[in-house]
């Protein structure tokens, strides 16, 4: 195949071509040469464009030559034992290094887009090898789609055909609801600030949920039951409630509450928009929930498809090529998984979900829209914004019609003392639904965390301990450059506005150079350094206990565990962010349903949601999380509907370091959904992150040593 034109403009540049290797053929030393200067770049922090090319470009290749080597009949087997093992350890390192900026992890997914600059740099890299350009442009495939900033996106071939097969799809604006009210003793108020306010504000015993339906026969497929909690969400969307935030605690069945949800309000087609680490799971529990619906799963460019499906799931990390058709596709109801993930509004996966849950609400009468996540608030109560915008409750600047009007019917203003519970509310009533597992599944054992305060080897704990002292000496240094600065007479004690400043300026400084470890090297060395020790315990644990769970945030470490697995003769299932969701899944399988597969070794990014690991109860998280969401998320794999053992998570904390600080910080950030959402005395902590704490609390306690 003649190859594809390329502008100069995107072309590689010289000095990142790779170079002729002298040996023909052999194109895993022209890998494992790219992959090392990526890797390089990756350590200077010099991810350019270039860089992220030639790495995508690798990716690409091993995969292809893995597949080549092993099906290759004219390679004898210590050849290709030995082929495969290089190749092997260039997946290895681009694992290592992908960890390391989150834009190179997604380029490992399968459903990443490949770029026309990326196919020509692979093809440059097997000429460079001897070898036969083999990676050709996608045509004809998908066919583009022509609108406007539609570079990218595709529109599935089926989906053509559905839509010239029933021209009446077309929707009717008529029906639509309309505009918004206009104020009238709320006009000229700022309104947004205090409804979210209204949330921080929640006194005790304050209601959490909107008012839901008595339980009421409901007629389910065979052999599946829901609990009365679940039946209660069902009921109201039959009764023709429409919108919610559904809150609940992770692990009480909300995946099954959204599928029911939308058969009884026949919210046909309906979108679902989920992680990529889900998607085979929610095909799973349509089929199991909803028989008669038939579902298509949304992967890479759409190739798979069933335009005449029922239930469309796809996740965020291909939405931007697929926003553009999904959004004509004529959806009576979205569901979006996860919804926490859409709370930066100003990310390109928020903007798409608010995009395609506008373009809904404009063209059905009355959608139904369904936000879930079990930790909706995972820093600030602004993370409420999107979600409510994405349930139609507000825009950008106010309140929409059907909150405006609740507003005003409960005759304050901001100023009136009764305002806040009232506005509360009138947001609650639009669809917050929030059970906690101590209320609605009692049948559910407790749950706990102990922590498992461990010493480090004495080489590696002084190391890791003089690099918390240096860190805290930059800093001490960095405060008393700012204060003499200063004009006028130096402040009495600390001056803790000063610290704040100072550590803020360390957050943002994270090059790693001369001036030494910052809090996130250092956490990531302590990671390391308690990995043979966590896997120890898991180990101990699976013997005497059972199946484990074994939580990591970096792959170095749970490449630790997994040899210290291995030496101990236990066998585990790996469960990671750079695995194609059909590896995923067979490993998941293994460890739920092989009574032999003692630990899942699991990366707390890549499983920590939507999955269902209730065989194991403990858990070890060998490293800490910044957010107690995260951390809440592992947990709850395991304290979830139908677990019948408590559940015990064993946080593994360096002793003397850095790390029991930020478990502490951690834990203090727990208050925040209790008080917005269940109504709890719980002291509500600052919104600033835990990052940012960490090293507040360090230069103080350095400071007041001095003193």
């Amino acid at each position: 195949m003649a190859r594809p034109a390329r502008r100069q403009a995107t072309r590689p540049t010289n000095e990142n071509r790779p170079r002729r290797d002298p040996a023909p053929g052999d194109v895993i030393s022209t890998l494992a040469r790219a992959v090392r200067e990526v890797e390089a770049a990756v350590e200077r922090r010099r991810v350019t464009p270039a860089v992220r090319t030639k790495f995508h470009a690798v990716a690409l290749l091993v995969r292809a030559e893995h597949t080549r080597v092993q099906n290759d009949r004219d390679i004898g087997p210590a050849r290709r034992s030995e082929q495969l093992k290089r190749l092997d350890g260039i997946g290895t390192i681009l694992a290592k290094t992908a960890v390391r900026d989150s834009a190179l992890l997604a380029l490992l997914s399968e459903d990443a887009v490949v770029s026309e600059n990326t196919r020509s740099y692979a093809n440059e890299m097997l000429r460079s090898a001897g070898l036969e350009p083999t990676l050709a442009a996608p045509t004809p495939e998908p066919a583009f789609d022509a609108g406007a900033g539609s570079e990218g996106r595709v529109v599935p071939r089926s989906v053509i055909s559905r839509q010239l097969a029933n021209p009446f799809l077309v929707p009717d604006f008529s029906a639509v609801r309309s505009g918004p009210v206009a104020p009238r003793r709320l006009a000229g108020w700022e309104l947004l600030t205090p409804l979210l306010r209204s949330f921080e504000r929640a006194a005790s015993g304050a209601p959490a949920s909107m008012d839901l339906p008595d339980v009421t026969p409901l007629r389910l497929p065979a052999k599946q039951a829901l609990m009365p909690h679940q039946v209660q969400l069902v009921a109201a969307a039959a009764e023709g409630h429409r919108t919610f935030l559904l809150a609940d605690e992770p692990g009480l069945g909300k995946t099954a509450q959204a599928l029911l949800a939308a058969e009884v309000a026949t919210a046909y087609p309906l979108l679902v928009v989920v992680p990529s680490v889900v998607k085979i799971n929610w095909a799973r529990e349509a089929g199991l929930w909803t028989p008669n619906r038939s579902t298509t799963v949304v992967y890479g460019n759409g190739d798979t498809v069933d335009g005449f499906a029922d239930i469309v799931i796809v996740n965020y990390e291909v939405l931007d090529r697929h926003v553009g058709w999904l959004g004509d596709f004529g959806f009576r109801g979205m569901v979006v998984d996860e919804a926490h993930f859409i709370k930066n509004k100003a990310s390109q996966r928020s903007q798409h979900v608010l995009n395609l849950s506008q373009r809904i609400r404009a063209r059905t009468a009355r959608p139904l829209l369904m936000a879930l996540t079990g930790t909706p608030l995972i820093n600030d109560i602004d993370d409420f914004r999107a979600i409510w915008q994405f349930l139609g409750w507000i825009n950008d600047t106010e309140p929409l019609a059907e909150l405006m009007a609740a507003l005003e019917d409960i005759g304050l203003t901001p100023a009136d003392a009764g305002f806040y519970p009232a506005a509360r509310s009138c947001v609650i009533d639009l669809g917050i639904v929030r059970r906690r597992k101590v209320d609605v599944a009692a049948d559910i054992p407790a749950r706990r965390i102990a922590d498992l305060p461990v010493e480090l080897d004495d080489k590696v704990g002084r190391s890791i301990r003089a690099a918390e002292r240096d860190l805290a000496r930059r800093l001490v240094t960095r405060y008393e450059t700012a204060l003499a600065a200063r004009h006028g007479d130096p402040a009495d004690g600390i001056d803790h506005e000063l610290v704040r400043k100072v550590a803020v300026t360390e957050q943002k400084d994270t090059s790693e150079t001369a001036a030494g470890d910052n809090v996130f090297s250092m956490m990531r060395r302590i990671g390391q350094a308690k990995a043979g020790l966590a896997a120890d315990y898991a180990a101990q644990l699976a013997r005497s206990a059972g199946k484990v769970v074994f939580f990591a945030k970096h792959v170095d470490v749970m490449d630790a565990a997994q040899e210290v697995f291995t030496k101990h003769d236990i066998r585990f299932s790996s469960i990671r962010g750079d695995q194609t969701p059909t590896v995923r899944q067979r490993n998941i399988d293994a460890f739920v349903k092989d009574p032999d597969v003692a630990v899942a070794v699991c990366s707390l990014t890549a499983a920590g949601v939507g999955l269902n690991l209730q065989v194991a109860s403990n858990i070890v998280l060998a490293e800490l999380s910044w957010t107690n969401a995260e951390q809440t998320q592992a947990i709850d794999r395991s304290h979830r509907i139908g677990q019948t053992e408590p559940v015990t998570a064993w946080r593994i904390i360096a002793a003397r370091t850095i790390d029991s600080r930020i478990a502490g910080l951690i834990d203090s950030k727990a208050g925040l959904a209790a008080r917005a959402l269940d109504g709890s005395d719980d002291e509500v902590s600052s919104s600033a992150d835990v990052q940012l704490e960490a090293l507040v609390a360090l230069l103080t306690d350095a400071l007041s040593e001095l003193r």
